[in-house]
């Protein structure tokens, strides 16, 4: 972090060329009961195309921990000379195990305790909400913006998800002593797998980038439109569609120090019951980034739709945004289950936290972000580069 050792030195920053590039790479280490420990390594690197104002990003990570887990994801975000061309993407490969919790989120109040879902007249008498799997999971998504004006983009892409290998470590068949778990119930009543499936899909995207800077924005918005076609001509079983909206804005609360803002995120995913196999449907930080409901763990809350929204006030703590800053946010979600008749907004889980940025380059504004936070009966702690959103 050579920003905060120049400054803790007293001396001056180092001068560096507008437009040039940055490379951050950090080691992870960690401990969490879903993963155990882990260890491995993070990366960001921070670039202009030749006639870009904007800076693109290239991130990744590798990981692996003593529950068996091996997680590799990679991202781009990526504007091209005189910013005609926005490529954004999201490739992942887990060998990975996660608890699932049924759908929505009107999970009873307490956490763990005797939770009945059911479907068909088939039910879960389960003696704990967590109902824990493990899969394989690969993605690609990839999405190219062609520029109809100045920071408005057409794309055009494919997404593809699959989950193989799925072991629903709760499911018991054995008529005397049945369990059947949400995954289970869910799949048979669509006629999907419940071992392994996958989704094929055209993506067409509409977005508007009205943003600063995308690694810390201290103004301007961000809109994204997006329709999901996975049809049986691209492999599927059946023809599913999604729809995706995403609004992101930043609002500067001093004219002298640009970094002292408050920010908003919304997004959400609509689709039919039935259209998508269980764990492809919307859920917890699945999101581009894997950064949605800090608080709560990956998956926590899924549903056919899914709306969440989430406010960070981002300060200064070192003179002039410097070397060092801190955010306290507050982010909520909400998730439907029709065969429930639970509708969106019926129940909502919130969720808050606070965190410190250390500004480990001034020119791409690229900080290093550790966050702690805080949900019903759960907590998280956060270690990631740039910002949350």
């Amino acid at each position: 972090m050579p920003e905060l050792i120049r400054n803790a030195l007293g001396k001056d920053s180092k001068v560096k060329e507008t437009g040039s590039s940055s490379l951050l790479i950090v080691p992870i280490i960690g401990s969490n009961p879903a993963t155990g420990f882990m260890v491995g390594i993070g990366g960001q690197y921070a670039f202009k195309m030749q006639g870009s104002n904007l800076y693109s990003l290239i991130s990744g990570s590798l990981q692996a921990t003593t529950k068996n887990q091996y997680i590799f994801m990679a991202k781009n975000s990526i504007y091209t000379k005189n910013e005609k061309i926005f490529f954004t993407g999201d490739w992942r490969y887990l060998i990975f195990s996660q608890s699932t919790y049924g759908l929505g989120t009107n999970a009873p109040e307490g956490g763990i305790l005797d939770y009945q879902f059911n479907l068909g007249g088939l039910e879960t008498g389960a003696d704990s909400l967590a109902q824990p799997m493990t899969f394989n999971f690969a993605r690609f998504h990839q999405t190219v913006g062609f520029k109809l004006k100045p920071g408005i983009y057409l794309g055009l892409g494919y997404h593809f998800d699959s989950f193989s290998k799925i072991v629903d470590q709760k499911l018991d068949l054995d008529p005397e002593e049945q369990l059947l778990t949400s995954h289970y119930i869910y799949n048979n009543a669509y006629n999907f797998e419940t071992d392994k499936y996958y989704s094929s899909a055209l993506f067409g995207s509409f977005i508007i980038d009205k943003r600063d800077n995308m690694i810390q924005p201290y103004k301007g918005y961000f809109l994204s439109l997006g329709f999901r076609g996975a049809y049986r001509a691209f492999g599927n079983k059946n023809n599913a569609e999604m729809f995706s909206g995403e609004w992101r804005s930043f609002h500067g609360l001093s004219r002298r120090n640009p970094a002292h803002l408050i920010g908003f995120w919304l997004m959400g995913d609509f689709t039919k019951a039935g259209d998508f196999p269980y764990l492809i449907l919307p859920a917890t930080a699945f999101d581009q980034r894997g950064r949605s409901g800090r608080g709560y763990t990956q998956g926590r809350f899924r549903g056919q739709n899914y709306v969440y929204g989430e406010t960070e006030y981002r300060f200064p703590i070192s003179r002039c945004g410097g070397v060092l800053g801190g955010v306290l946010f507050a982010n909520g979600t909400t998730a439907s289950n029709s065969t429930q008749n639970l509708n969106l907004f019926d129940s909502i889980k919130l969720g808050y936290g606070f965190g410190l940025r250390v500004k480990v380059d001034k020119y791409s504004r690229t900080n290093l972000a550790l966050d702690l936070g805080f949900g019903e009966q759960s907590s998280g702690f956060y270690l990631a580069i740039s910002e949350t959103f």
